[in-house]
């Protein structure tokens, strides 16, 4: 492992959430954790899988509030379709994905293994040189945007031996291409604060005048920075929570409660909401990739809550 690489000093590693299933032909493993305290402002959570001996599956990729930064270990990661259905499938090394409203299909022939890194939009500046608007609806090789630094960094994580040592490369690393970008206006940090805060229930109009601008003018900005408009925003960040909350552990809530917690006009308004934004009904979804705990390995799977929100 090369110096640049070396995990963070004096960084502390604590999983958020833990699962290994052992067994003589079947290796299940999934941890979660928090990255370093100075990415936090970048970074929400690292999601680190391993699976062997798994029956193949098919995985939905939702959308969600963060970019998707994933480095492989073993093999691949197989798209069989992206958020835009034009981009042809293809397999990665690593992937950097861009804030969507269309589910990605991933699959597996019962083996896949990395890290997920679940980055704040307005971030991207800081962490990858561009604006989260150049990477709306699109997967990328990493390297195509961080060049030869994207495969040090997957070769620096795959010479790791656990996952506190995975993780920490992941923390060297970052921490060496953060630099705190004032490119982000202001305006789009507080509407983007002010959605989050709200659960995506505030209207365009209250977040212009939040900001100052006018209407048509945030929704451009907003866009190029974010790579939605404010009202895509609200349905992504109001699916999110919907989806998160219906699989928590415990007893899955009813559609209709799920509804007015979350801020839809009824139980129907979350049903096609759900169709539009994850391919299928919530029930489908639940059934298929919800509470059980050995979803959690699937890449972009887990029911934990999200991260701290990004700060300027």
């Amino acid at each position: 492992m090369t110096e640049e690489f070396a995990g963070a000093p004096g960084a502390v590693r604590a999983s958020d959430r833990t699962a290994v299933t052992t067994a003589p032909d079947l290796v299940d493993e999934a941890v979660r954790a928090r990255p370093a305290t100075a990415l936090r402002p970048y970074v929400a959570w690292y999601s680190g899988y391993r699976q062997r001996g798994l029956p193949p599956a098919l995985h939905r990729g939702l959308p969600s509030p963060y970019l998707t930064f994933i480095v492989t270990l073993d093999e691949p990661l197989t798209m069989a379709g992206h958020p835009d259905p034009a981009q042809p499938p293809g397999r990665f090394a690593t992937l950097l994905g861009g804030l969507h409203t269309a589910p990605a299909l991933i699959s597996h022939d019962g083996r896949q293994s990395g890290i997920q890194v679940a980055v704040h939009p307005l971030a991207a500046r800081a962490l990858f040189g561009l604006p989260a608007g150049e990477l709306a609806e699109l997967d990328v090789p990493a390297e195509a945007v961080l060049g030869a630094v994207a495969e040090r960094l997957q070769e620096a994580v795959r010479e790791a031996r656990t996952w506190p040592e995975r993780f920490a490369a992941l923390d060297g690393a970052l921490l060496r291409l953060a630099h705190p970008s004032g490119r982000v206006p202001p305006e789009v940090l507080r509407a983007w604060d002010a959605l989050r805060r709200s659960g995506g229930a505030l209207p365009v109009a209250a977040l212009a005048e939040e900001t100052g601008w006018s209407g048509r003018h945030l929704q451009d900005r907003f866009r190029r920075e974010t790579g939605l408009t404010p009202k895509a925003a609200a349905r992504v960040i109001r699916f999110d929570r919907a989806r998160r909350l219906l699989a928590a552990p415990g007893p899955a809530p009813r559609l209709a409660e799920l509804a007015v917690r979350c801020g839809y006009f009824d139980q129907a308004h979350l049903a096609r909401e759900f169709r539009t934004l994850a391919g299928c009904a919530p029930t489908v979804w639940l059934a298929e990739e919800g509470a059980d705990e050995a979803k959690f390995r699937n890449v972009q799977g887990g029911a934990a809550g999200p991260g701290s929100e990004w700060e300027a």
